[in-house]
């Protein structure tokens, strides 16, 4: 959570220690977040929203960061909030729930990209001749009407789209 809230600027520190009061709950904020920066360069997750917030994050608290650092890199178990706890397990638990969190990002992105296919195609082709075009994208059989017409009326539209000189000047003119 903590990766995502400042990969969006969601996170504020300020605002956090002020609700916090007391030094103790200061004090384990510092620790959770130290714990979580050591995670983060331990498995090299690079974003320029967290590596800015290290360095806000302050020299005081380096040897917290150090203690967890080591104890990740070695995979030794570590305590935070007097329970110990397994280097191994944070990482693989981290990396399982960032890595599906890009994977729904990803399929999210590629959905995007499906539907501005889909848009494309339908301000050229009807939706029949989009049909055919996706079943012959999919090696599904074309009926010998289907083909008939793929060959005389869609293939022309297709090749005048795959013309370089037509692209070039589509660019031009939208530039």
């Amino acid at each position: 959570m903590l990766a995502n809230s400042i990969e969006k600027q969601w996170f504020n520190y300020k605002e956090i220690e002020k609700y916090l009061g007391a030094m103790e709950g200061v004090s384990r904020l510092d620790s959770l977040i130290a714990m979580s920066l050591a995670l983060y360069d331990v498995i090299n997750l690079r974003v320029p929203q967290i590596d800015r917030f290290r360095e806000q994050f302050g020299p005081e608290k380096t040897q917290e960061f150090d203690y967890f650092i080591q104890r990740l890199r070695n995979n030794e178990n570590f305590v935070l909030f007097g329970q110990t706890m397994s280097s191994e397990r944070v990482k693989t638990v981290f990396i399982n729930y960032y890595g599906e969190t890009e994977t729904r990002l990803n399929n999210l992105f590629s959905e995007k990209k499906q539907y501005d296919l889909q848009y494309s195609l339908s301000q050229i082709f009807s939706p029949r001749q989009k049909e055919l075009i996706m079943k012959k994208l999919s090696g599904e059989k074309l009926t010998k009407t289907e083909r008939e017409y793929f060959s005389r009326v869609i293939k022309k539209k297709i090749l005048a789209l795959a013309n370089p000189e037509l692209h070039a000047l589509s660019q031009k003119l939208l530039s």
